[in-house]
């Protein structure tokens, strides 16, 4: 039998449909993802961590779950939301359906809205705080329990993600991405050192480190400058992660300590730590970018990369120190999507390069980043 599930907006808006994966309640900020494939890496990004993801595409989890091209160890996001989930997996790689993935992982799922209207309504008042519940269906109790909800403005969610431990990355990219070399081999002990400060990282950006030939070693965000340089890198990554970079204070301090130390490459909230801690500021977007076709122009080519992104804060243009170089722009919207450091060897992109599944555009940042090297 089919179960009712109810998501609840902070502007009263309640939209009733078909609960699917785990029964229960979550709260989150509601966002919305325009990627046509690519569902379970967004399942699995820590980068939606206190987020209910909304997918614009009309049908989801037809190509069913593997554990091959997940990009963390389990979900992430507070709640998935689809048009309509799909009743046939057919791939030949998949090992379960979506459904009983979201079961297994106690993520609350809901379909058969009209997600045109919930995204319309999205991108004219901004991305709001909600509930969604297969548990309590009363409208007024939901919508009060939305407006009471902490929301992703001041919140550390970083601390929530990343891993408790230092981590040798030993992983390849899968022999499925177009862009693996065909003769991989391992990196050697001689090979570049690149330390991955750990904010919430898709796992695709450490096997694109690796299968560049760096030696790989993951730490906790919270890493010092001193537990860094301890490791004796060659160059320092900073990772992509969740929610409102302005809190992690302790980041930035770290970023400012190494800047000029090491090579620095930082990625979507590696990128707005290091416009930080060299002294810009960030403000939070009307409804995010999150998709995988969002046009970027490359100031140094003049070429347009179609990207993925997942953000809902970006770098204030009007903010940036002298010692910051505007690199990519978002073509959509004029936002900073890159920046370099004029006199140190550190740069940075608002997108995700390691894309995957795609688009595999601007992979040409990892070769960048290993000639710093």
């Amino acid at each position: 039998m089919s179960r009712i599930a109810k998501l609840a907006l902070e502007d009263g808006t309640v939209l009733t449909g078909t609960a699917f994966g785990a029964d229960g309640e979550v709260d989150g900020e509601v966002c919305f993802n325009t990627s046509m494939t690519g569902y379970q890496e967004i399942l699995t990004d820590p980068s939606y961590r206190g987020q209910i993801v909304t997918m614009t595409y009309t049908e989801i989890g037809n190509y069913g779950i593997n554990a091959e091209d997940v990009e963390s160890h389990k979900p992430h996001l507070s709640g998935f939301i689809v048009r309509e989930k799909s009743r046939r997996v057919s791939n030949f790689r998949a090992e379960e359906d979506l459904d009983h993935y979201l079961k297994h992982w106690g993520i609350v799922g809901l379909e058969g809205i009209d997600t045109r209207s919930l995204v319309r309504r999205l991108r004219t008042q901004g991305a709001m705080k909600g509930v969604l519940s297969s548990v309590d269906l009363d409208d007024a109790r939901l919508v009060e329990k939305a407006k009471a909800s902490p929301g992703l403005v001041g919140r550390d969610l970083v601390r929530e993600v990343m891993p408790d431990q230092p981590r040798v990355w030993t992983d390849a990219l899968s022999p499925w991405v177009p862009l693996r070399p065909t003769e991989y081999v391992a990196p050697g002990v001689d090979a570049p050192h690149v330390v991955a400060l750990d904010y919430g990282m898709k796992w695709n950006i450490a096997r694109h480190l690796f299968s560049m030939g760096c030696r790989v070693t993951v730490l906790p965000g919270t890493a010092t400058a001193d537990d860094v340089l301890a490791q004796k890198p060659d160059g320092v990554f900073l990772s992509n992660g969740p929610g409102d970079p302005e809190p992690l204070t302790y980041a930035q301090e770290t970023i400012r300590q190494l800047l000029g130390k090491r090579p620095i490459f930082g990625i979507c909230l590696g990128h707005q730590l290091l416009s930080l801690a060299c002294g810009a500021k960030t403000y939070k977007l009307k409804f995010g970018h999150r998709g995988a076709n969002q046009p970027v122009m490359n100031h140094a080519t003049g070429r347009v990369e179609i990207t993925t992104q997942n953000h809902g804060f970006a770098v204030a243009p009007d903010s940036l120190p002298d010692d910051l170089e505007v690199t990519h722009i978002n073509l959509n919207d004029n936002t900073i999507e890159g920046v370099r450091h004029r006199r140190a060897p550190a740069f940075s992109v608002q997108y995700h390069p390691e894309a995957s599944a795609g688009p595999h555009d601007s992979s040409y940042l990892f070769g960048q980043f290993r000639a710093m090297l």
